[in-house]
């Protein structure tokens, strides 16, 4: 086995995780073993993220923290990648020394030259330059049988406060045939979730890039569609769909196809008319509220996520009031809250009327309590249900607990079903009774084989999990975007 050890850091979104599991796979066909502690790697990879201020002192620290074991431990060398060198690169590699090595947003690849020893220290490129393609090294991080797929890159939007755009590049889709045959490859190797994401999903295929096999330009309805039907995946996903009216087709595909499921996650940032419009988000709040009622109207079971800004520049207490009678109305199973950070790439950075932070925070503090009872409310409704379960592996918290997530639960950010009675690996999917429920979490009995079905058109169990543990690392991810905050 190879003495040559590499250790990775990974922060921010699942979008920035499929970049560091590429990273990952470049280093491992370098001959690199992944090592979950610090001090034993000679190579030690920082994935940074840099979408707000909060996100990038946690980046910054964990910079400083994996350098001291260039002092104290066996690392000789100390790459930083992704959105925060992106976006100050001069800046980090004048304030850094450690840093041996710095890539940008779409410098995956380049790792290669890095640990074959031949590259410069400065390798930030144009951030539209790469696009994930199937043929891509790639390791899994992700836990159980689940993976996310990155469908495209970049976003067009002129949201105000957002500066992905200079981060990311404009939107690239990837063409559907080199999707499907990524999706081909996860599931032989026991992926049984897809989880598609990218900057703006909604907008897949209106880009020269997006096309289907005949040439013609690709929609989203089409990719799920051909994505849902690979032999071996269960459930398919959607992340991150800018808030506009749907086509029937996806609606459609929500409503009624067997293996997408009906889970939506549409951030939507505020309900103001006026608060909309200094976002630029190109909407009013009647649009959101036609978008959640159709949803609802149309998609049995649905789970809807969202996320708001509360403290944005200009944000009265009559417009926070109206976004608080937003939530009630609209019950959302799950809501993100961020506190606006103001950066200077912004456009909202230049807009008058900033929140103080004490009143950006009580926002916050009002509307997380708003939304833990609606969740407690939607989390006593399953008490009783039936539902199938996802199983991940064993609880955090203790070993003899095994967790997994029912269809209404995405990966890390939802809460968990902890499961009791009877045997079943990670990456099956089972029947549960549920017989709890918390704010978020729930906790069910596993129905016995018979009643349940268990292991239904899946590999032998010995089989899922030699290809799962020859395939995954234990990736330290630190969430930097906000998606953790409905737990808090």
């Amino acid at each position: 086995m190879s003495s040559r050890k590499v250790h990775f850091v990974s922060l921010g979104c699942p979008k920035n995780r499929v970049d560091s599991e590429v990273m990952l796979g470049v280093a491992r066909a370098a001959g690199y073993a992944h090592v979950d502690d610090a001090a034993e790697a000679e190579v030690i990879v920082v994935n940074t993220c840099g979408f707000i201020g909060e996100a990038k002192k946690e980046s910054i620290d964990a910079i400083f923290e994996m350098a001291q074991h260039k002092e104290h431990g066996s690392c000789k060398r100390l790459v930083v990648a992704g959105c925060l060198s992106q976006r100050h690169p001069e800046e980090l590699a004048r304030e850094m020394p450690e840093v041996d090595h710095f890539l940008g947003s779409s410098d995956m690849l380049k790792l290669g030259r890095v640990l074959a020893g031949d590259a410069e220290r400065m390798l930030v490129g144009n951030p539209a330059e790469w696009l994930i393609h199937a043929g891509d090294p790639r390791t899994l991080s992700t836990p159980g049988g689940s993976a996310y797929v990155k469908i495209a890159e970049g976003c067009n939007r002129t949201c105000s406060f957002c500066v992905i755009p200079d981060l990311r590049g404009a939107q690239r889709s990837r063409p559907i045939p080199d999707v499907v045959r990524e999706v081909e490859q996860l599931a032989a190797a026991g992926v049984r979730e897809i989880n598609l994401i990218s900057q703006d999903t909604i907008a897949y295929g209106r880009d020269a890039a997006g096309r289907a096999e005949d040439g013609a330009r690709a929609t989203l309805a089409q990719l799920v569609e051909r994505v849902a039907d690979v032999p071996g995946v269960r459930w398919v996903r959607l992340f991150y769909l800018y808030p506009e009216t749907m086509t029937d087709d996806l609606v459609d595909l929500l409503a009624g196809h067997p293996r997408v499921v009906p889970y939506v996650d549409m951030p939507l940032q505020h309900a103001a008319d006026a608060m909309l419009r200094r976002m630029r988000r190109g909407h009013g709040g009647d649009r959101l509220r036609r978008v959640v009622s159709t949803l609802r109207e149309r998609v049995p079971d649905l789970t809807f996520r969202t996320a708001f800004i509360v403290g944005h520049p200009g944000e009265t207490d009559a417009e926070f009031e109206e976004l608080c009678d937003f939530v009630r109305w609209a019950e959302f199973e799950r809501v993100g809250v961020f506190r606006y950070s103001d950066e200077e790439a912004s456009r909202s950075y230049e807009l008058e009327g900033k929140v103080p932070a004490r009143t950006a925070a009580s926002r916050y503090r009002r509307l997380m309590t708003l939304q833990r009872r609606i969740s407690h409310k939607k989390s006593a409704a399953m008490i009783g249900r039936e539902l199938e379960v996802l199983v991940e592996g064993t609880s955090d918290e203790h070993e003899y607990v095994l967790m997994g997530r029912h269809a209404g639960q995405a990966p890390e950010i939802d809460g968990q079903v902890y499961l009791s009675g009877g045997e079943v690996r990670p990456g099956e999917m089972c029947r549960v009774r549920i017989t709890q429920a918390s704010d978020y979490d729930l906790v069910g009995e596993l129905l016995d084989d018979e009643e349940s079905g268990r292991g239904a058109g899946l590999p032998p169990a010995a089989d899922l999990g030699a290809v799962t543990a020859k395939r995954r690392v234990a990736l330290r991810v630190l969430q930097t975007d906000g998606r953790e905050r409905q737990q808090n």
